[in-house]
């Protein structure tokens, strides 16, 4: 009934009709006598006024039940009652705003959903900052007690207890910094200065920074052959941040052996990497390294003054280069960081 009204009163159906019956007028204007055809006339007009009369009704009613057809669907949806885009249907004549109303639906269920991740992220992030900071704020209360209990005044105990207090505090402000850094990150906030730069004298000099350190740990650390000429694109600032965290994480996790730098140019690109021969890091980690707060050693990086940000702001920084950070790595045996840079 209700497909039989739609077509009844569809724009298409009435020019029909119109059509027919202003051609019957005009035969009838032919055909029939001027006195019969003036009240043929007023009869056509009365029964034509009617025919319209009668689809605006028609039309007002079926926009009704479209109408209440759409406020019934709406209402499903706000009380949650539709569990998959699949449930919502309307009539025929609704099928555009059935694929928007869809569409929107699954935009929204969408959001809904990251929402809810977000919220997730959020909340274990503020428990794992608030975790983080406790460690070395508690560590440092309990060195400064123990002092001012009389450890003061022992010689033998007082300037190593101050030594750790202190350790401790330059860990907790690398924290406050790396997570001032995250925060920046993926806030958008952070502002890249892109050029080209040599990549020779670049890494060289990152080297030197390094070298006494390296050397502290009886570890060669050295670059391997690189063109001198060669100049590659990016932020300099941007990518020493991520040196420095590749580097420092070799030479702490290194034991025994070298670190090697290298960079290896292929087509319109190059892969600069850091290779050490440390302790390496198991299959089982090796997804979740670039994870924030994510120690494969929770002790031992802490200890070495690790905030388990450095490889996920590592991971942030080249992304905004629209590059990606790989890893392979065999315990005991060490590990390869390296990445791409256009040049």
């Amino acid at each position: 009934m209700i497909k039989k009204l739609n077509k009844i009163i569809s724009p298409k159906y009435l020019i029909i009709v119109l059509i027919s019956l202003m051609l019957l007028f005009f035969i009838l204007n032919q055909i029939l006598p001027p006195e019969s055809f003036e009240k043929f006339t007023i009869i056509f007009l009365i029964f034509l006024i009617i025919i319209l009369i009668s689809f605006l009704f028609l039309l007002i009613q079926k926009r009704k039940k479209e109408l209440e057809e759409i406020k019934t669907l709406i209402k499903k949806i706000r009380n949650n009652e539709i569990e998959k885009s699949d449930d919502i249907i309307l009539s025929e004549s609704l099928k555009n705003l059935e694929e928007e109303i869809v569409t929107m639906y699954n935009s929204w269920k969408n959001i809904i959903i990251n929402m809810k991740k977000l919220e997730q992220v959020r909340t274990e992030f503020l428990g794992n900052v608030s975790h983080e900071l406790r460690t070395p704020i508690f560590t440092i209360q309990g060195y400064l007690e123990t002092l001012l209990d009389g450890a003061l005044e022992d010689k033998n105990v007082n300037k190593t207890f101050l030594k750790k207090a202190i350790h401790h505090t330059n860990n907790l402000n690398t924290l406050l910094n790396d997570l001032i850094d995250i925060s920046m990150i993926e806030s958008g906030q952070m502002r890249m200065s892109f050029r080209y730069f040599n990549i020779h004298e670049y890494l060289k000099n990152l080297i030197s920074e390094f070298k006494l350190q390296a050397e502290s740990k009886g570890l060669k650390l050295f670059l391997h052959s690189v063109n001198e000429k060669l100049e590659v694109f990016g932020d300099k600032n941007r990518l020493k941040q991520v040196m420095n965290n590749l580097i420092t994480n070799a030479i702490k996790y290194t034991e025994k052996g070298n670190i090697e730098i290298g960079v290896i140019e292929e087509g319109n690109s190059v892969i600069i990497y850091v290779q050490d021969t440390g302790i390496g890091i198991s299959e089982e980690d090796l997804p979740r390294i670039f994870e924030r707060f994510y120690r494969v050693d929770k002790d031992r990086s802490r200890e070495l003054g690790g905030t388990g940000l450095g490889l996920a702001i590592v991971k942030h920084i080249l992304e905004a280069h629209e590059s990606r950070i790989f890893v392979e790595s065999k315990v005991n045996i060490g590990s390869k960081f390296y990445f791409r840079l256009k040049k």
